[in-house]
């Protein structure tokens, strides 16, 4: 009987990269496939089962991994809290954990629960866990400096994921990088020397992602295609000629460094081939960044030229940039914010610089004493540093926030799109083949974007620019929809964010405010005490105060509520502590008979009592999540008070003195 391996590919959170705002919209369930296990399944013996799970397209169940042998994850940074809960529920149903991939890689000395990590590349060392499994004589750790012969790499088995689940479905051709930039784990991961697949081994891999059945965007998930000129140039021609003799099936996407502007061959080739978009890494129109994190490569060229002469061949630019270098200067946010309206680059993602495991940046942080945490692996629109940077880190943050906030408003957004639509290539558009899965689909689009966005906060800026698109460049109206639907999703996520951040602060002002209290209340007479406390039973009380709270929290969306958990706990903790310090303060005053206190113990339980009731009664339409926090700080008030009451009772018989 065959063994089974059931591999899994735990969540993505909703981030930048997920899409999720749309997704729905588009009919998809995410965006891209988990091409690395894919991958590992073709490497992985005929005489085993295999079976993927993808918890971003389907559910996990239990019955899957109780079928399974062996238990395969793998995953990113990103996906590590969801990483966990799968490695829990696999030690739970006891079966044997094997973990791989980014994440696992970096952290293997931190995991726990995993039985085997297979790190680094896998054809250096699945072939030695398995037939050491099959031996019963697997070690904890199998990981190989040696970085394979990819010409080797079988195709990946496309038919273990639905492909009509994703927006966009993944190959691979080349991996490495031949530069050397600071901050980046790929030359790490995959080295300084980029290895290729042979031209016709690629297109053998187009041909069987063709024979699934899947039509429309493909992203060749290299971290540089271009590292290595020679072969690329070698393989664009065949990719152009099967394009052509299928209608262009495939509108594809790639990274590519920013010295892909200097080659117009290769330039022409890859449109001729159907490249549509490009990511570059351009990081940061500060030259002496650029030189401080090695990416030399970017310094000392006219890096808006080079976007808009890609541009000008017809494809468009996408592009990563940073924020947080040593020698950012304080203008820094408006820098960025002026290059990426000028560039004409729609996609433009602004995150905080990141010291990532096993970096030379993580490496000089940590010798600098700098490093302050391990990162969640986000690498934008996301508010936490884990490194003391050089610039003030509230500056730094504040900045940032700045930054997205502008260039993600939706009229700055659309202004970029026309930009690009402008500098596209007059002529011929290439739409792709035109089946009828890509009919429905641009439909689909072109009707949510319609309704979804003319009815927005914005819809009047959508409607001209849908306007200005027309009149521009009517053949480029489906990707001038299409580019707005994409915009949507940006729009939201910043906004959402930036949501999120800013109700986290006001809970961090209100458990100041609880804070000082303590510290007024810890010495105070047994007067001041107890007006302390019905001027923060009057605050808490308020209309306005509880109105507001509220509001703020509804407009979050659910997928950014666990952002202000770790807030609230500290804020109810601070609260717990205010009850405990004033309340112990007050009996420590009526033990010593301090002048001031005049009434009974049941005049303090009567007033205790109702500070309860009228704190239930004001809160009880507030959301479900706060009325459990608040449940749990009244019942903590009330056990408190009953407790210090019944000491002072047994101890002076102090009931109604």
């Amino acid at each position: 009987m065959k063994k089974k391996i059931l591999m899994i590919y735990p969540e993505i959170p909703t981030t930048y990269w997920s899409f999720k705002y749309i997704l729905k919209m588009l009919g998809k369930k995410t965006a891209f496939p988990p091409l690395g296990l894919m991958t590992v399944a073709a490497l992985v013996p005929d005489d085993y089962d295999v079976v993927l799970v993808d918890m971003n397209a389907a559910p996990l169940k239990e019955r899957d991994i109780l079928k399974a042998d062996l238990v395969f994850v793998s995953a990113m940074i990103i996906q590590k809290e969801s990483f966990e809960r799968v490695v829990a529920i696999c030690n739970r149903l006891g079966r044997t954990v094997v973990a791989g991939g980014p994440y696992p890689s970096g952290s293997y000395r931190s995991i726990a629960g995993v039985d085997h990590f297979v790190l680094g590349e896998a054809e250096a060392t699945l072939p030695d866990f398995l037939r050491d499994w099959e031996r019963g004589e697997a070690r904890p750790l199998y990981m190989s400096e040696v970085r394979p012969d990819i010409t080797r790499t079988p195709v990946p088995r496309f038919g273990l994921v639905n492909n009509r689940h994703y927006t966009t479905m993944s190959l691979q051709y080349s991996r490495g990088c031949p530069f050397n930039c600071e901050f980046c784990d790929i030359i790490e991961l995959f080295g300084r020397v980029s290895r290729t697949k042979e031209p016709e081994q690629f297109i053998a891999e187009m041909d069987a992602l063709y024979r699934t059945g899947f039509r429309g965007p493909l992203f060749i998930v290299d971290d540089n295609f271009i590292g290595n000129k020679k072969n690329v140039k070698k393989l664009l021609p065949a990719m152009a000629r099967w394009q052509k003799q299928r209608a262009y099936p495939f509108m594809i996407t790639t990274e590519a460094s920013v010295n892909l502007a200097e080659d117009d061959e290769l330039m022409d080739m890859m449109v001729e081939a159907g490249f549509t978009k490009v990511f570059l890494g351009i990081e940061t129109p500060v030259e002496e960044s650029l030189v401080l994190s090695q990416k030399k490569q970017n310094a000392g060229i006219e890096l808006l030229a080079g976007v808009e002469k890609i541009q000008r061949k017809g494809m468009e630019v996408s592009a990563g940039f940073i924020l947080g270098f040593d020698s950012d200067p304080d203008d820094v946010f408006d820098l960025q914010i002026e290059f990426i309206r000028k560039s004409g680059i729609p996609l433009a993602m602004v995150g905080l610089l990141t010291a990532l495991p096993n970096t030379q940046l993580y490496r000089r942080l940590e010798s600098e004493n700098r490093i302050i945490k391990e990162t969640s692996g986000n690498n934008t629109h996301d508010f936490q540093l884990n490194f003391l940077p050089i610039m003030e880190t509230e500056a730094l943050i504040r900045g940032y926030k700045k930054v997205i906030s502008s260039i993600y408003s939706p009229e700055e957004y659309l202004k970029r799109c026309l930009v690009l639509i402008e500098r596209m290539p007059k002529g011929k558009v290439n739409r792709g083949a035109l089946c009828y899965s890509t009919i429905v689909l641009v439909v689909r689009i072109f009707l949510f974007s319609l309704f979804r966005q003319t009815f927005s906060s914005y819809g009047i800026h959508y409607l001209s620019y849908l306007a200005a698109a027309v009149k521009m460049r009517r053949g480029l109206f489906p990707k001038a929809v299409k580019m707005a639907l994409v915009g949507h999703h940006f729009h939201r996520i910043t906004y959402d964010i930036l949501a999120a951040d800013d109700f986290s602060a006001s809970l961090e002002n209100l458990r100041k405010s609880v804070c000082n209290r303590i510290e007024r209340v810890r010495y105070a007479r047994l007067e001041d005490i107890v007006r302390d406390v019905l001027t923060l039973e009057q605050s808490i009380l308020e209309k306005a105060f509880i109105i507001g709270i509220q509001k703020k929290y509804r407009k979050l969306h659910d997928d950014f509520r666990s952002i202000v958990e770790e807030p609230m706990k500290r804020l109810m903790d601070e609260f717990k502590a205010y009850i405990e310090v004033s309340l112990l303060s007050m009996k420590s005053r009526i033990e010593r008979r301090e002048a001031g206190f005049n009434g009974s113990l049941d005049e303090i339980r009567s007033y205790c009592r109702g500070l309860e009731r009228r704190i239930r009664r004001k809160y009880r339409y507030l959301h479900r999540d706060f009325r459990e926090q608040i449940d749990g700080l009244l019942e903590f008030y009330v056990s408190r008070v009953n407790r210090i009451l019944l000491e002072l009772e047994r101890q002076y018989g102090m009931n109604n003195q």
